[in-house]
């Protein structure tokens, strides 16, 4: 039974933001980089952009498609997207320096920094419709499953997204366990269904009962809210929400960042930076495409931002050599 220490730990802090979650100000009014050939082309003569896993790769290419076409016609250097099976080929490419930028989530960027001893850095973050700079954890079930709480999950079989993934496993994993969930025997069994979108389809075909992914938290839940994997799924005819139901939602969690490799020049930093400062404004259909929908644009942000989930990344390595 889930005591009422488990549902205050659940609850606890998810209406106050802490400082590195807050919105940032207003958006940055910020001109588009000039067009033109750039010193930095000489150490970096092609920008290679990894792209996650959990979409169909036909998918993934077809929202960076026009992305890449910006990028490249702004500075006149080759663009390439490499489409990663899963979240560890990303960190992969970054560690042997076979990509130089990346969108990720906070769990892979973190395990990235580890990975390459500090050698990744973040740049920005998506702003929500609010203008704040979090998002949240979902567990989702099937209407017709008759689970209408987390206390029904007892027993129940739920699917993680990816174990390099912050909302679809590590913030819900470190929750669930924080509010004194036993995960291994709480659950009749627990998988990786390889992504955020494989995960949601496991629930609809039923093989899982639940699942975790991630979503804005803002907007209308029956649309899969604003942004985030099931307003991307509803958009693309996957998702019906009203056949499903959101059993639980995590306290807000810091968005993933748009990662570069530290030791690329710091004026192709700058250029970068201020390329996705005004890609909303100047090319909102490119913006709402690679973010999976609408919000404000982007926020800067440090590495200090993101050492809570570093943190979370060494507590889980420590735990599995533990059991190891």
């Amino acid at each position: 039974m889930i005591t009422r220490r488990m549902l205050a730990g659940l609850m606890a802090g998810s209406a106050l933001l802490p400082a590195a979650l807050r919105a940032q100000g207003a958006a940055e009014k910020v001109e588009m980089p000039a067009t033109g050939a750039r010193p930095w082309a000489q150490q970096v003569p092609q920008i290679r952009i990894g792209l996650l896993g959990g979409e169909n790769e036909a998918d993934r290419l077809g929202r960076y498609d026009g992305y890449r076409k910006l990028i490249e016609d702004t500075f006149k250097v080759p663009v390439r997207l490499f489409p990663a099976a899963d979240y560890a080929g990303v960190m992969q490419a970054f560690s042997a320096k076979q990509i130089e930028i990346s969108s990720m989530g906070a769990a892979g960027y973190a395990g990235a920094w580890l990975d390459t001893n500090g050698g990744v850095e973040p740049l920005v973050v998506a702003r929500e419709a609010d203008g704040g700079i979090s998002y949240i954890s979902v567990m989702i079930v099937r209407k017709d499953s008759g689970i209408t709480s987390l206390e029904q999950m007892r027993g129940k079989s739920l699917a993680w997204a990816d174990p390099n993934s912050t909302s679809g496993y590590l913030v819900p994993r470190s929750e669930l366990r924080g509010a004194g969930l036993d995960i291994n025997s709480y659950f009749s069994r627990t998988g990786f269904a390889g992504g955020h979108e494989q995960a949601v389809v496991a629930v609809q075909q039923k093989q899982y009962d639940a699942a975790v992914t991630w979503a804005s938290g803002q907007g209308d839940e029956a649309q899969g809210f604003t942004r985030g994997n099931l307003r991307a799924m509803v958009e693309k005819g996957m998702l019906n929400m009203g056949d499903m139901r959101i059993i639980w939602k995590s306290r807000p969690i810091l968005n993933g960042p748009l990662v570069v490799r530290k030791d690329v020049p710091d004026a192709f930093k700058q250029d970068i930076t201020q390329f996705h400062l005004a890609l909303a404004t100047a090319h909102p259909q490119i913006y709402a495409q690679v973010e999976r929908g609408g919000g404000l644009g982007y926020a800067k942000v440090t590495h200090e931002q993101f050492e809570p989930i570093v943190q979370l990344r060494r507590e889980e390595a420590a735990e599995r050599r533990r059991r190891s």
